[in-house]
């Protein structure tokens, strides 16, 4: 299946986020595969509006394209959270905002945890790395309140990065690392995010290279 840049795919559901749309999680009997193709209702309407339109779904990499409402709606929380953590459009507080008060961002491979305040690092820390970075979405599963995908972080390395050796200054070479994120939602908020980042490709592409010489001496 071809893969689709993400800032392409939820564009359109980011916008349709702001115009209104519900994005909170909808009834969960099963759909068909024209899930989500309920009339748009006005402002002030009580019945419930589709998160995602039928178009927009088609354009996703989904491993199974028979979702409930529920599993749309919340597969358009975590297309947003990806929106508004791209360089172009960043909104650390809108991502923030995305979790529940009690929600928590694990960086798995880095060994670190973000909550409350703190979840505003997670996309300005990236975007500081890479201002134009963005996540090229490969592969969608969605599975009640859990959305798994493989992706890709790509973006330019055009700002320090601090290490333990001391500034690595920006060199403006592309990254492309191969990444795997675990969305668990709760009534429509994300209540844990694992990421797991090869970050060892990442400071590959920058121009790092892992000193084993100094490993094994030292051992």
């Amino acid at each position: 299946m071809k893969s689709l840049g993400w800032k392409t795919i939820t564009a359109t559901a980011a916008a349709a986020s702001l115009a209104g749309l519900a994005i909170a999680a909808g009834p969960t009997q099963a759909a068909s595969p024209a899930a989500g193709t309920a009339h748009v209702q006005p402002a002030g309407s009580s019945e419930a509006r589709p998160a995602l339109t039928p178009r927009q779904l088609a354009a996703l990499p989904l491993t199974d394209r028979h979702l409930t409402r529920h599993e749309i709606a919340n597969l358009a929380v975590v297309l947003k959270a990806y929106y508004v953590a791209e360089g172009k459009t960043l909104d650390a507080d809108a991502f923030a905002k995305s979790f529940t008060k009690d929600g928590v961002f694990n960086d798995k491979v880095a060994g670190a945890s973000y909550t409350g305040k703190g979840l505003v690092d997670v996309p300005n820390y990236m975007a500081g790395l890479f201002p134009d970075v963005h996540r090229d979405l490969q592969r969608i599963t969605v599975n009640g309140d859990v959305v798994s995908i493989e992706l890709a972080i790509q973006g330019t390395f055009e700002g320090p990065l601090e290490t333990p050796a001391g500034t690595l200054k920006p060199n403006g070479s592309k990254i492309d690392v191969p990444t795997a994120d675990f969305w668990y939602l709760r009534n429509g908020k994300v209540e844990k995010f694992d990421c797991f980042v090869g970050y060892t490709k990442m400071y590959s592409d920058m121009g790092v290279n892992l000193d084993w010489a100094s490993a094994v001496n030292g051992s």
